[in-house]
């Protein structure tokens, strides 16, 4: 089953003075269960198509269809509700609001949606315990480190039961052994069966991955898919 599909996809931004191409006819497809990263120098595009990918900014020109629907042209509106019932992300800078205890920052996504209390409760104390950090619930994202940070985005990302995770540099603020322990989550994760797309620069991270996507200049260079374990 195909999760994502990009046709023929071009990103471009424009203010008075330059345009910028940040893609280039891209042209991806994304399966159901599949763990695939993306890799580029910096500039090359990368974040630019995870974002169009999770329906966070619009494309330019091409067609992006979500589970063999067209969602080009969705409204804002419609485009949050796709992300709301299927997507869930983890960023380099974990993306935490302040002023919400960790019970509370992986709580928020279950507000959108029609869950009941008990469930909302019985979810997020589950992810919350996967993650190890039960015992830190009413602390505030400060006073937590950045490898138990990135765990409570991951549970947040998590809480909903997304069809798919979308991951930018979620290793880039932490030490290597937090990094490794984040990469395991995510490989775990996948294993379970959440499609996760990541964007890296770390080719030992992308080796866990099934399927390494290279972008040079906004184009898709090569694509080395490898034996699923």
């Amino acid at each position: 089953m195909e999760i994502i599909k990009t046709v023929e996809l071009n990103k471009i931004f424009r203010t008075e003075e330059v345009e910028t191409t940040a893609l280039k006819n891209v042209n991806l497809v994304i399966s159901k269960g599949e763990f695939a990263a993306i890799m580029g120098p910096s500039g090359c595009g990368k974040s630019t198509l995870l974002n169009i990918i999770g329906l966070l900014e619009k494309l330019t020109s091409g067609k992006l269809f979500f589970m063999d629907t067209e969602v080009s042209g969705l409204s804002e509106r419609e485009r949050t509700w796709y992300r709301k019932l299927y997507i869930g992300f983890v960023f380099q800078g974990f993306n935490l609001i302040d002023e919400l205890n960790i019970y509370e920052n992986i709580e928020l996504p279950l507000l959108y949606q029609k869950v009941s209390s008990s469930e909302k409760k019985k979810r997020v104390e589950e992810a919350m315990e996967r993650m190890k950090i039960s015992h830190r619930r009413k602390h505030f994202p400060q006073q937590l480190s950045g490898g138990q940070q990135q765990r409570v985005a991951i549970a947040r990302a998590v809480v909903s039961k997304p069809l798919m995770i979308l991951a930018d540099e979620p290793t880039g603020n932490l030490d290597s052994a937090n990094g490794e322990e984040v990469m395991s989550l995510l490989a775990e994760l996948n294993q379970e069966g959440t499609t996760i797309v990541m964007v890296t620069h770390s080719a030992v991270e992308a080796d866990k991955a099934h399927r390494v996507i290279q972008l040079f200049d906004g184009h898709i260079v090569t694509e080395n898919v490898k034996q699923k374990v």
